[in-house]
């Protein structure tokens, strides 16, 4: 019976092994002159190999796959080296490990996975995807880039993917499709999109049935009004929502009805911010104030919201003295450009009764600051410094826990440190 190995592989194995280790004792030397080296021999090989040239091309190519090898095995000692360094160098047991990767960025995630093996076992660990935040990675993430990181986790880590933060993305279109597969999403952030995508809202409501958080900015204003029929998604998922409780829908076109059903359909919405949408005029708190008597509505903000009337805050005041909308806490109408006034002029001055708002309904806060005409003027209406303080308000959590004078006292008294407090609250 013939051996595995024959005395020919053997003396291939050996003249292979003895070419290798001649190549790794080579003598130190500059990098351009092993280069050149290579490149001479390679020139030689192929002029004495044939004039075919197929014949030279399987030599190129017998020669990458050579180089590639060797750099496969370099890579693998590398990372074996590394392997043992760490593993006795690294403190924290596996499971501590894999705590502190589920708290780092995305992108960091992924660095640390290619350092070594032991580091790569913790990366992969599925504890350590319960968040997923891109906020960090380079400007050039795209849905590409979104789909495969979902795709690739596997079902087990995407089911176990609670929080996920797309930052920079211009336009996902049906690329939406992944969140289907990531049934137990509970935070959702979506910041910079072309134009509202209402299918989302359909995958949502269909697949993503534990939602509590969701934040959606539009990075340019959408062309198309969002009204019952265009948004029958959008109420359709925060009417079927049993745990929604945050939502953010940023420079979205909507109607005052729409915005009237947000308000009140949900039973279990705490906060709404439809804040920079050039469409919203104020009637939808008429109907607000006066029905959501049993709504769980305690913030609404309404920031820089062009054509929102004056008229339509004053009355909403009145209401709130006569002790309607029972379940607000704190409601904010800045704008940097005033309110639209009876005339149809800018108001910068409006005329509300909030001392008798004080004193009648100590518990609510009415946020309501505008800049002097002097000041618009002066200033950029989106300077990126307010964009910012806006941005602050936008993607606070409000802590469900804080007491709610407490934090009316602090956003009553500044509207900017209102925002980093309670910011700072959410991230504690």
């Amino acid at each position: 019976m013939d051996s595995p190995t024959s005395p020919t592989q053997n003396s291939s194995s050996v003249h292979a092994d003895s070419i290798i280790s001649s190549l790794l004792s080579f003598p130190d030397s500059s990098p351009l002159s092993i280069a050149s080296s290579f490149r001479r021999e390679l020139e030689q090989a192929l002029a004495s190999a044939s004039d075919d040239a197929s014949v030279q091309e399987r030599l190129v190519d017998r020669t990458l796959q050579l180089v590639s090898l060797l750099l496969e095995s370099t890579k693998r000692s590398f990372r074996k080296r590394a392997t043992a360094h760490n593993s006795s160098a690294w403190f924290l047991p596996p499971e501590l490990t894999v705590k502190v990767f589920s708290m780092v960025d995305t992108k960091s995630l992924m660095r640390a996975a290619a350092c070594c093996t032991m580091f790569n076992t913790c990366a992969m660990d599925r504890f350590a995807y319960a968040h997923v935040d891109l906020t960090t990675a380079t400007s050039q993430v795209d849905s590409k880039v979104v789909c495969n990181l979902i795709h690739r986790a596997g079902k087990e880590l995407r089911n176990r993917l609670k929080s996920l933060g797309l930052y920079n993305i211009r336009s996902m279109n049906s690329s939406f499709e992944v969140l289907s597969v990531c049934s137990n999403l509970t935070d959702l952030r979506i910041v910079g999109l072309n134009n509202p995508f209402m299918h989302l809202f359909k995958i949502l409501t269909e697949k993503c049935r534990l939602i509590e958080y969701l934040f959606i900015e539009t990075y340019q204003l959408p062309s198309t009004i969002i009204d019952t029929v265009k948004g029958s998604h959008l109420i359709k998922f925060v009417t079927n929502s049993p745990n929604l409780t945050s939502l953010r829908l940023i420079r979205f076109r909507l109607t005052d009805e729409v915005a009237r059903i947000l308000a009140q359909s949900s039973r279990t919405l705490e906060y709404l911010n439809l804040s920079r949408s050039p469409t919203i005029n104020g009637r939808f708190l008429r109907d607000v104030r006066n029905r959501c008597k049993e709504s769980p509505l305690k913030t609404l903000i309404v920031r820089n919201c062009l054509k929102l009337q004056e008229v339509q805050v004053l009355e909403l005041c009145n209401s709130l003295i006569k002790g309607n909308f029972k379940s607000i806490r704190h409601i904010d109408v800045s704008n940097k450009r005033g309110l639209v006034s009876d005339d149809g002029k800018r108001s910068y001055k409006p005329k509300f009764p909030l001392q008798k708002l004080k004193e009648e309904r100590s518990d609510v806060t009415l946020v309501a600051e505008f800049p002097s005409l002097w000041s618009v003027k002066d200033c950029p209406v989106c300077h990126e410094e307010d964009d910012e303080e806006l941005r602050e308000i936008e993607m606070m959590e409000d802590d469900a826990s804080s007491s709610d004078a407490s934090s009316s006292d602090d956003e009553s008294s500044d509207a900017s440190s209102s925002d980093d407090e309670s910011s700072e609250d959410d991230l504690g």
